[in-house]
């Protein structure tokens, strides 16, 4: 009679997954010809990662909207997009410089914190439009490797983002890795209240000589 193998303890076979996609993924920066290029399938990636059960209409609505977005930051100067994949698209990290005059802060309920002000005026500071992972128990550590990796990259001292308050994961998410609120931006386009948070990032002392891999159309 020949036994039975015995079956992994769930626990176990999910740290071994842990363990497998953060060894096997690569972080990548790529030019803005090639995000043109990449549109359908980090919208895909987007709607993946939103996890939302809601009925085709909304998600097809969501995902629209995502494109339009993903657009407007594709042209603006200074864009930036990180991608995290193994034998496929398991991650992204977009965004780009906030100019130095500081209108991207405009509608700010109350006065800025001076901080923020100064590193604004110097050029410093780069705002993350989004972070996004396919729903994986390793995603939080992920996540942060590709945002570090995005603000690295433009040596930035702070990170900056607006979310809308309904927007639950992402802020949720945002905090958890360390982002902190620092108050409310009112807009006269898109969602009239975004809420915006910040983090602190420390710019290194050297460039590490083996960086991410550029791709061959990276500019």
């Amino acid at each position: 009679m020949t036994a039975a193998r015995a079956r992994p303890e769930p626990h176990r076979r999910s740290a071994y997954d842990d363990r497998y996609l953060m060894a096997a993924v690569r972080l990548r920066r790529v030019s803005r010809w090639l995000a043109q290029d990449m549109r359908e399938d980090l919208a895909d990636l987007y709607t993946e990662s939103c996890g939302t059960t809601t009925g085709e209409k909304y998600r097809s609505h969501r995902r629209t909207g995502f494109l339009h977005r993903l657009a407007d930051d594709i042209r603006r100067p200074g864009f930036a997009l990180v991608i995290a994949e193994t034998d496929c698209l398991v991650g992204c990290a977009f965004g780009f410089p906030v100019r130095s005059d500081g209108r991207w802060w405009s509608g700010f309920d109350g006065t800025l914190p001076y901080d923020v002000e100064q590193l604004t005026a110097s050029g410093r500071v780069f705002a993350v439009s989004k972070v996004l992972v396919r729903p994986h128990r390793a995603g939080q550590e992920l996540a942060c490797r590709l945002q570090e990796q995005l603000l690295t990259g433009h040596r930035a001292s702070l990170g900056a983002a607006l979310v809308d308050p309904a927007d639950l994961p992402t802020l949720d998410s945002l905090r958890s890795a360390g982002w902190q609120d620092i108050g409310a931006v009112w807009r006269q386009t898109g969602p009239p209240l975004l809420w915006a948070l910040i983090l602190p990032f420390p710019q290194p002392t050297a460039v590490p000589q083996t960086g991410l891999p550029h791709s061959s159309r990276t500019r």
